[in-house]
């Protein structure tokens, strides 16, 4: 039966409002940018103290762990503690926090960064942009090769960056507010470790090990739910989904494939091919079929689909919130 007002369903809709409306300011206190501080400073000192493979797993183990369960912890602690002084305070800093995990509009404002100077033939300062939220060499990228790269962005961040937070923020609110802050955030830890040490190449090859293992088994599930997803909203899932058992494997990631060939099976471009790292040539698998080009309205399609799929995944989490 329905229960009425739902603290954690208000503030889960709030969170996705502010997200959409607002995003993350620059020049906000943001926790994404504590954790990374502290996992720089402690991925430093153990490196210089640990040289040994098996010393550095365990440093890593330790890392995994204490930013995960930690900032999952401390973020509960504040909204549990907030609560406790004052409800519209507790409510308001749950909104802020969670709202920091959803990048939905941090992803569509980093595109629009992107593929302004470059519909302007701007192409130095699209290529300048793009280095910004890319790892691979910006410098001779053509037209084609940044489009690429964005839509690469947009799809496979629409997962790890804006699907999966919502995720854990949603089944954490099913136990309370508080359980759903500490929920997004340690996926957030998680997502973070992984971007900053989860490399297979040294330095980080032992040290992140743990932590790029741990941040793609509490991806795996909202991976293939929000392909599932896409695949629906693009009218043709089986063909999606026929897509993504073809090439989404040969990516080395067992998500990051799976979410890119979803939005180019659902968009029919074709996403992969060769990148530069430091100067080095690395080719990326082809994912899904080219019967068209990568045009500025497609990304703004794949931007599309992740917006619908947010606001369907918070629309059904909340009535069955209210449900209980």
């Amino acid at each position: 039966m329905m229960s009425g007002f739902d603290p954690a369903a208000i503030t889960l809709i709030l969170a996705g409002l502010a997200d959409a409306l607002i995003g993350d300011p620059w020049d906000w206190p943001h926790p994404v940018r504590v954790m990374g501080t502290a996992i720089a400073m402690y991925s430093q000192w153990s490196l210089q103290r640990f040289f040994s493979p098996r010393q550095q797993r365990f440093a890593g183990i330790v890392l995994g762990l204490v930013m995960v369960v930690g900032s999952g912890a401390i973020a509960g602690g504040l909204i549990y503690l907030s609560l406790q002084t004052a409800r519209l305070l507790g409510m308001g800093l749950a909104v802020i926090l969670l709202a920091s995990c959803f990048a939905q509009r941090s992803l569509s404002d980093a595109a629009r960064d992107v593929l302004q100077p470059l519909e302007r033939g701007d192409l130095e300062t699209a290529r300048s942009h793009l280095a910004r939220y890319v790892g691979r060499d910006t410098e001779k990228l053509d037209p084609a090769d940044i489009l690429r790269a964005v839509l690469e962005t947009v799809s496979e961040n629409a997962t790890d960056g804006v699907m999966a937070p919502l995720f854990y923020a949603l089944l954490g609110a099913l136990i309370s507010p508080v359980y759903s802050v500490a929920f997004a955030i340690a996926y957030k830890a998680a997502s973070t470790l992984d971007s900053m040490v989860g490399y297979r190449e040294l330095p980080y090859r032992y040290l992140g090990w743990f932590s790029a293992r741990l941040e793609d088994t509490l991806t795996w599930l909202p991976c293939r739910l929000t392909v599932a997803t896409v695949a629906l909203q693009s009218g043709q899932p089986l063909q999606v989904w026929r897509l993504c058992l073809r090439d989404a494997a040969a990516d080395p990631s067992p998500n990051a494939g799976w979410s890119e060939c979803a939005y180019a099976a659902a968009l029919q471009v074709q996403l992969g091919g060769v990148n530069r790292y430091g100067g080095v040539v690395k080719v990326k698998p082809y994912l899904g079929d080219a019967s068209r080009k990568i045009t500025p309205a497609a990304i703004a399609e794949a931007l599309r689909l992740t917006r619908n799929s947010f606001w369907l995944w918070l629309i059904l989490g909340v009535i069955l919130l209210w449900l209980r």
